[in-house]
């Protein structure tokens, strides 16, 4: 896994960047050939943590961010809306083949001498 991490204002420990890493893998299995995650860690002025994640693909860029009182909050739900990105896609794509296969079966002609 490439991540790249960027701190703003802010120092992480070791065991909260191994706890973000750990549930970018479910990005990972959701999308097979990610190039690269790019983590932003910022501390605004009244003390929240501001998550942003951009999950790169050959095809497509995932990004979503969140502000909450702590880091692991904030990380579980841009991880949950990335996932609802990537199905979305998923679902978009095969959604679009489905109808392809459906206007062709429309446009067969059957020969009644034929034998289905």
């Amino acid at each position: 896994m490439n991540a790249r991490f960027l701190f703003k204002g802010v120092e992480i420990d070791l065991r909260t960047q191994e706890y973000i890493l750990k549930r970018l893998e479910r990005i990972e299995k959701l999308v097979d050939p990610v190039t690269e995650f790019e983590i932003e860690v910022e501390r605004d002025k009244k003390g929240k943590f501001r998550i942003e994640i951009m999950a790169k693909t050959p095809l497509a860029l995932y990004r979503a961010e969140d502000t909450t009182e702590s880091i692991e909050g904030s990380t579980d739900i841009v991880i949950d809306e990335l996932e609802i990105q990537i199905s979305k896609r998923k679902n978009k794509k095969r959604d679009l083949k489905r109808r392809g296969r459906r206007s062709i079966k429309k446009k067969l002609v059957y020969d009644k001498a034929s034998r289905f």
